[in-house]
């Protein structure tokens, strides 16, 4: 790809980010571009801005200098807008536990206009629809969570520590979601104390002034079922 088609691929760009928690710097001059197709990893020891700058680029935290644009709009000027483009994963699963798995994941299939059977078989979730989540494991809460992100058919996926409980068959489930979000110009940033299946994902190591990640457009990635 050319330089200037990879101009005009480029979708989301963060330039000089300033991000303050009460008198403590959190955030300070970071910057990053990702195009369609592209994955990030966030590194850094605990406390260094990993989650922070995940809800800055989901617009939930205010900016004390900078901007996240969006194809060249600031995404503060349109909040709805950008809330529909982004999935968002915290770590916490955010499932109602008195409900069954299929009723917590129907507001991102009317959201998404997602395939529940689909989004749930492909983490491995098939037959639990329709029992409630208080009887879910810790893994399993965490596998429907991921399932939600995949059903509201966002570009931008935003996870925060996605891999937490998950054992090997189920990591291995997530690196062919992840693979084949890419393939279909999805972008991904994920923050990470360990190992994630996104083996060519550019790293942005956070926790010192100045870092910044520039992505060359990745192009579609074949979904891998060994990752």
């Amino acid at each position: 790809m050319t330089a200037t088609a990879a101009a005009l691929a480029l979708i989301v760009r963060a330039t000089g980010l300033v991000v303050l928690r009460g008198d403590r710097l959190v955030l300070d001059g970071i910057d990053l571009a990702l195009a369609p197709g592209a994955a990030l990893l966030l590194t850094g020891r605990n406390g260094a801005g990993k989650s922070t700058l995940l809800r800055t680029l989901a617009g939930l935290c205010p900016l004390a200098a900078g901007t996240v644009t969006w194809d060249g709009v600031d995404v503060r000027d349109e909040p709805s807008r950008h809330a529909l483009r982004i999935a968002y994963l915290g770590h916490q699963d955010a499932l109602k536990p008195g409900l069954t798995l299929a009723e917590n994941l129907r507001l991102a299939v009317r959201l998404g206009g997602g395939d529940l059977p689909a989004a749930l078989a492909a983490h491995g979730l098939e037959g639990l629809a329709g029992l409630p989540v208080r009887l879910l494991s810790a893994g399993q809460r965490r596998r429907a969570a991921l399932a939600r992100v995949l059903l509201t058919g966002a570009p931008l996926w935003l996870l925060d520590e996605p891999s937490l409980g998950l054992d090997a068959a189920a990591q291995g489930r997530l690196g062919v979601v992840l693979a084949t979000h890419r393939a279909a110009g999805g972008m991904v940033v994920a923050s990470t104390h360990v190992g994630l299946p996104l083996p060519d994902a550019a790293r942005l190591a956070l926790g010192k002034q100045g870092q910044d990640a520039a992505l060359d457009p990745l192009g579609p990635r074949a979904p891998n079922p060994d990752s």
